[in-house]
This record gives C-alpha cells, sequence and structure tokens, in this order.
C-alpha cells in the first residue's frame, strides 16, 4: 500500500545550517496496517510526515501509496488520498466557517473537485448521522463556527473532515497530544473505531510510548531521520517501556532523553 524507498531530504543544503532531516529512510506498510511512530524531538517525524503529504520534494528516493508513484505529485493532489489530522486542533480547518460548511469543503475536494457544489440536503443529512455516532452532540450544532469549539470537538471535525471519503493513507501527527487526559481518550476511542470501520492503513506520531505500544499493529522508533526500530507481532505484544528504551540505546548509542515521552501516562 505505502512504499518508501531510500528518502532523503536535506534542508539549507550547502549553508552552515545544513540538516539532514530523512537519511535514505525506507518504510513499506500493508492495507490496513496501523503503525505508531516514536521518536525524540527532532528524530525526523513530523518531516516524514511533511515528505508524504508533498509539503516539500524528497531529494532522493521515491513514494509510492497503493501502487501509483506520488513521489513528485502536488500537495493539493494528494490531499484527496492522504488524510492528516494535527496536534493543533485549529490546523486543517476554517475556524469562521460553520461544522457543516468545513465538512462540506472537504467532502466537494475528493468528491466532486474544487469547483464542486459545497453543501446540500443530502450531504448536510450524511455528515449530521456521521457526527451523531461520535457521541459529542456536535450533530445539533451544524451552524456553530469550528472556532467556537473546543480542542476535542475540533479534532472530532477534523478527523471526520479526513475521513468521510476514506483517504488511501491516514497520518496523525500527534493529534491527541493537546487535549486533557479524558478528551484525549475518547477521541483515540473514536480514531480506533474510524480506522477499524474503513480498515484504514494508518500512520500515528504520539509522545507518549506506553500508547504506542499498545496502539495499531506495529510500531516504528525514529532518531536523526532514520528508523532505528521497528517492531510488531509477539515482540511488540510482549514489549515493555524499559525494553524499548535498552534497544533504542543499543541503536543509537545514546540515552533517550525526552521527559515528555518518558513520563506521560
Amino acid at each position: 500500500m505505502l512504499n518508501i524507498n531510500g528518502i532523503t531530504k536535506i534542508f539549507a543544503k550547502g549553508t552552515p545550517n545544513e540538516h539532514m532531516a530523512l537519511n535514505n529512510l525506507s518504510l513499506n506498510l500493508d492495507k490496513g496496517e496501523f503503525v505508531t511512530i516514536v521518536g525524540s524531538n527532532g528524530a525526523g517525524k513530523s518531516t516524514l510526515f511533511n515528505a508524504i503529504c508533498g509539503t516539500f520534494f524528497v531529494d532522493n528516493g521515491t513514494i509510492t501509496l497503493d501502487g501509483r508513484d506520488i513521489t513528485y505529485l502536488k500537495e493539493h493532489k494528494r490531499s484527496k488520498i492522504i488524510g492528516r489530522v494535527f496536534q493543533d486542533p485549529m490546523r486543517g480547518t476554517a475556524p469562521n466557517l460553520t461544522i457543516e460548511e468545513n465538512i462540506a469543503l472537504a467532502y466537494a475536494r475528493v468528491n466532486h473537485g474544487p469547483l464542486g457544489k459545497a453543501l446540500n440536503k443530502k450531504d448536510v443529512a450524511l455528515f449530521k448521522e456521521k457526527l451523531k455516532a461520535f457521541d459529542m452532540g456536535l450533530e445539533d450544532r451544524m451552524k456553530t463556527k469550528v472556532g467556537l469549539l473546543s480542542g476535542g470537538q475540533r479534532q472530532v471535525v477534523t478527523l471526520l473532515m479526513c475521513t468521510i471519503v476514506p483517504p488511501k493513507l491516514l497520518l496523525l501527527d500527534e493529534h491527541t497530544a493537546a487535549l486533557d487526559p479524558a478528551t484525549s481518550d475518547k477521541i483515540m476511542k473514536i480514531t480506533n473505531d474510524i480506522i477499524k470501520e474503513f480498515n484504514l492503513t494508518t500512520l500515528m506520531i504520539t509522545h507518549n510510548i506506553n500508547s504506542a505500544l499498545k496502539t495499531g499493529t506495529r510500531t516504528i522508533m525514529m532518531d536523526e531521520g532514520q528508523i532505528i526500530l521497528d517492531i510488531s507481532g509477539e515482540e511488540r505484544k510482549n514489549m515493555q517501556l524499559n525494553d524499548l528504551l535498552t534497544l533504542y540505546s543499543q541503536r543509537s548509542h545514546k540515552v533517550f532523553d525526552n521527559d515528555r515521552m518518558l513520563f506521560n501516562e
């Protein structure tokens, strides 16, 4: 489904600030795989997502999605087949538009293109039905501007915008990190339900290592733009936090020092 082969990205090349953000990275996901990604700050996690989404083109390597080479496909075209939810609940939505308008724009972009009709009664009924399933009362607030919603409510709207037409790939960029624990748990349950319902191929960056080992089907750890650990199956099922940190130290020859990831429960 997703095949990343030897991608490299160097920022500020040829300057004193030159930085290799992705270093000959390869990663393959089968359809329906749910992979969690962990790593310290600057490991390249969000840079990997930006490369997949087309925020920039990689310097070397290829990215193929569902048999299609998207390495040099423009970002707006990738957005029709890749859904992304950011850590900041305000990203990915238009705060001055209503819930129904935001969802309609996302729905029209995939189904009708930029000139498609954004709103009609049949579509609005569909949006309300989908929102009702999340049990957050948003189906009764369709005329409310998204900027007036809580962080958790905005993330639910964004999740629906990304999956109202199931994408080929769903990217979750620490999408619960800015929420309180109770809301985070609820959004994660909704996320898991959506992924299971549509058998979505998913990559999720998380700051919570314990959660990373329990969520999805596979966990990878990044460091300095490379994947240094890739665990699944029984190995992952039986792995504890200390086991993962020991492997990290063995592979990277340094101690994991991100307190936010180590102590978040």
